[in-house]
């Protein structure tokens, strides 16, 4: 991916490149990080300084829970350091063995039900740097982790900016995916919950609904970085954070999308669009567009332009 560039128009008119710089303190960027935490990375807070006990012998940083239920460690460093990834194993390795441990501190913080939602088949590491060898980003590629290379820069005025450099979505945890499969079969076996489809795109997709997903798809996946996950309810597409989640209505022969993108910037339709803020909805986005017909999402196409384009 390409570096990120900011502008700034100056009294006469003129554009005037910001210069960015590096932090003082670690520290700074972590605190001033995790006070946006969900906003920017679209991951629920949970501690800071996080012991891993005699054996990892280290403090995780951040821990976090993002919008798709996956554990999340976030890792800071002021500069440039080729030993973040070694010690994002480590942590990994850390959480994959203390269960128990983490879905305690979710019940705490966050509540039972978002302890019993927890997705252990892909725990998320994101390293949050001012630079990434090109044998990091090499390696990422490897590791069956799933881990985000995130660049930072600050800028005067107190800009702050984060870009996805490199990303890998990793390989599902053999063990971890078995008990989310159990999980969902012991869900689906009680009398009052309807029945949840098994794992993969395709079982969540009615085939009255498959030609337009796939043209759907297509529309979503031609950004660069896209990360298609795959959950119970729907399935999101994210960069940092999920900017589109899509479920599907084959009663109504419709496909619904809700997209990260603010709904009173946008003219809404009866029947095509719909502000959801404030109303609890399955997936994520607070503008729900529906589509039923190629004719709509050729309509939605620009609104999914610029949800890629914001984030």
């Amino acid at each position: 991916m390409g570096e990120l560039l900011l502008f700034r128009r100056d009294a006469d008119g003129q554009d005037v490149e910001l210069t960015g710089s590096t932090v003082a303190l670690e520290v700074e960027l972590q605190r001033r990080v995790e006070a946006g935490l969900e906003q920017m990375l679209g991951i629920q807070f949970l501690a800071s300084e996080y012991p891993t006990g005699p054996w990892h012998r280290g403090r995780i940083d951040t821990l976090g829970l993002d919008e798709n239920g996956a554990p999340v460690v976030i890792e800071f460093k002021k500069g440039s350091d080729s030993g973040v990834l070694s010690q994002a194993v480590s942590y990994l390795s850390w959480l994959d063995s203390a269960h128990h441990e983490f879905e305690a501190l979710v019940r705490r913080m966050l509540g039972a039900e978002a302890a019993e939602s927890i997705d252990w088949r892909r725990p998320r590491m994101v390293c949050i740097a001012a630079g990434f060898s090109h044998h990091d980003r090499v390696a990422v590629q490897r590791l069956p982790e799933r881990i985000d290379l995130v660049r930072y820069r600050v800028f005067d005025g107190g800009l702050l900016s984060l870009l996805l450099v490199d990303s890998s979505p990793g390989s599902p945890n053999p063990a971890a995916s078995r008990r989310h499969r159990e999980r969902e079969v012991a869900v689906a076996s009680a009398p009052t919950v309807s029945a949840a489809p098994t794992p993969g795109t395709a079982s969540l997709v009615p085939e009255c609904l498959r030609d337009l997903y796939s043209e759907l798809e297509d529309a979503l996946t031609a950004w660069d970085e896209v990360e298609v996950a795959v959950l119970r309810h729907y399935i999101a597409y994210r960069r940092l954070v999920n900017v589109a989640s899509v479920l599907f209505r084959p009663k109504h022969q419709a496909i619904l999308m809700y997209l990260r993108l603010d709904p009173g910037s946008v003219t809404l339709e009866e029947s095509f669009t719909r502000d959801m803020r404030g109303i609890g909805h399955l997936g994520t986005g607070d503008l729900e567009v529906r589509l039923a017909s190629a004719a709509d999402l050729e309509k939605a196409t620009p609104l999914i332009r610029r949800a890629f384009e914001a984030t």
